[in-house]
């Protein structure tokens, strides 16, 4: 297969965007990019775009038009794509699988959601309903927000099968917001949060379930965003004038969907993504303790605890033990979401898997604030997932050689 580089990166600041509609997020996201490397739009060949909210909470179908829109984006091939939370991964997959089938050199991914009203306002019920679609319809009788209620009864699951403690969960959460405070792309970067905090009833911190575990700092913010990513192979390098010993590579990827339906996936232990990530692993060559630097998905910090096992850094069932160990801070045995994570630097559900790839592509050219840099890392891995651990891509990315 052609070797295939992130020639471009760009995202918006995440949290409100406030009046900005759906088309001039993806105009920004598309010039965004291609101002990165002092392109213009012509030079690429393909494109694919990623939201999951579209038509539910915009009534738009159709996103590859909008994409088109774009001066210097028509009449190319141009796909949107939906694996809804991980539809943005799998933008980016649809981007090299066009680049390996010879349908050019060059490719645009981006990913986009605005989940909040002209006045920064989230509608709580209405975009719980409209991520409730992306669940099994028999998971959904009687919960009025389908996902935290899901995961709740996985994060139960975990926690009692694996005995582990609502704290050692909450110091994700509290890892993670200590380093939103240095990016300031993350939607919570204002925010100071202690264990204490997030496991002590209070505040701005409750049970979301009655009986259930999760409460509000175990969870991702509703958040407003856009991405955007420049692939080429290294013929599409040379035509964009980029030096590809200046570039990240995309070594290796998988993607793989386990069932929809409760009772046929086990997720804690999910076949399709230990699948994905394997399979990214033995494409990049590598194996998991080569990975310094890495960008899981953690909508609620169960999910933080199972990314850490799937991509081989913990033991199943250790995973929240290693970031209640100190493991994943930045300067520790490897950088886990020092972007802040979906927690704490926003989860713009399209967007979300390009934004890890490219975060993670950051650290590896160290171009993030210094307190988030991971020393000398030469690969990274990314974990995307959709659904209730039901659809994932993976990445393994390699450092500038």
């Amino acid at each position: 297969m052609k070797p295939i580089y992130i020639a471009a990166y760009h995202q918006s600041k995440f949290g409100k965007l406030l009046a900005v509609t759906q088309e001039q997020m993806i105009a920004c996201a598309v010039t965004g990019a291609c101002t990165e490397i002092g392109i213009a739009p012509e030079l690429i060949d393909t494109g694919s775009i990623a939201a999951a909210c579209n038509f539910s909470l915009h009534q738009q179908g159709l996103m590859a038009g909008l994409l088109a829109g774009v001066p210097g984006m028509a009449a190319k091939p141009i796909e949107a794509v939906e694996n809804a939370c991980a539809s943005g991964g799998q933008a980016v997959l649809s981007g090299i699988y066009k680049l390996q089938a010879g349908l050019g050199e060059t490719a645009i991914a981006v990913g986009l959601e605005k989940m909040r009203d002209d006045q920064g306002r989230a509608d709580g019920k209405r975009v719980g309903e409209a991520l409730g679609y992306f669940s099994d319809i028999d998971e959904r009788e009687g919960k009025t927000f389908v996902f935290p209620h899901i995961f709740a009864e996985i994060m139960q699951q975990y926690m009692q099968h694996w005995s582990v403690s609502e704290a050692e969960l909450a110091s994700i959460a509290v890892q993670e917001y200590a380093n939103a405070r240095h990016n300031p792309y993350a939607q919570m970067q204002h925010v100071a949060l202690t264990l204490d905090l997030a496991t002590n009833i209070g505040g701005n911190n409750r049970y979301l379930v009655e009986g259930l575990p999760l409460k509000t700092y175990d969870c991702s913010q509703i958040t407003d965003g856009y991405a955007a990513m420049i692939l080429a192979t290294e013929e599409g390098l040379a035509r964009l004038g980029v030096n590809k010993h200046d570039c990240v590579q995309i070594a290796g990827w998988g993607q793989a969907v386990d069932p929809l339906q409760h009772e046929q996936r086990n997720v804690l232990e999910p076949v399709g993504a230990y699948r994905a990530m394997r399979a990214a692993y033995g494409m990049a060559g590598i194996t998991p303790a080569e990975v310094q630097a890495a960008e899981i998905h953690d909508c609620f910090t169960v999910m933080g605890a199972l990314g850490t096992e799937i991509i081989g850094k913990a033991q199943p069932g250790k995973g929240a033990a290693y970031w209640a160990g100190g493991n994943a801070a930045p300067d520790a045995d490897c950088g886990i979401n020092t972007s802040g994570g979906l927690i704490a630097k926003g989860h713009p559900v399209g967007a979300t898997g390009i934004a890890m790839i490219g975060w993670a592509s950051w650290q590896l050219l160290h171009k993030v604030p210094a307190p988030l840099q991971v020393r000398n890392a030469e690969h990274a891995a990314t974990f995307n997932i959709g659904g209730p651990v039901c659809a994932s891509v993976c990445t393994v990315l390699r450092g500038p050689q």
